[in-house]
């Protein structure tokens, strides 16, 4: 069993699967909100705090995968600021990958996730190095 430790190992683990996994990416910018006072602001500019918002959301084939550095570049053709990506993982059933219409519900989910305010410790999330993040 790998540990997913960095996007290489996330990909590694999902082609270990027993059935097809098709990636689901919800890429997030941090924002101060409108409401904040100095301490928050303060926060928020040595990178802790502020507000999350969903900017774009993709769906991906494994094999449509290859390093974090390739998802960086095809991000930017989209002309959108983000500061981390969620990603989940859904499975195919007998041996046939999930469709990017099956993915539309879950990532609607993750998006309202973020909207909500909700917990997103169940989904992984890389900044733009990267690196794993870990919510607390």
């Amino acid at each position: 069993m790998i540990e997913i430790t960095d996007y290489k190992s996330l990909l590694a683990v999902g082609r270990q699967q027993s059935e097809p996994q098709r990636f689901l990416f919800v890429f997030l910018q941090a924002l101060l909100p409108d409401d904040h006072n100095d301490e928050d602001k303060e926060r928020f500019h040595s990178g802790q705090g502020g507000q999350l918002q969903a900017i774009m959301c993709v769906d991906k084939d494994l094999d449509q995968l290859s390093n974090f550095n390739d998802l960086v570049i095809e991000s930017k053709q989209m002309e959108q600021e983000w500061s981390m990506v969620l990603i989940a993982c859904l499975s195919g059933v007998n041996g046939l990958p999930p469709t990017s219409e099956q993915a539309e519900e879950p990532l609607k989910m993750m998006v309202q996730a973020v909207q909500n305010g909700g917990d997103l410790s169940k989904y992984l999330a890389f900044d733009r190095q990267g690196d794993l993040l870990h919510f607390s």
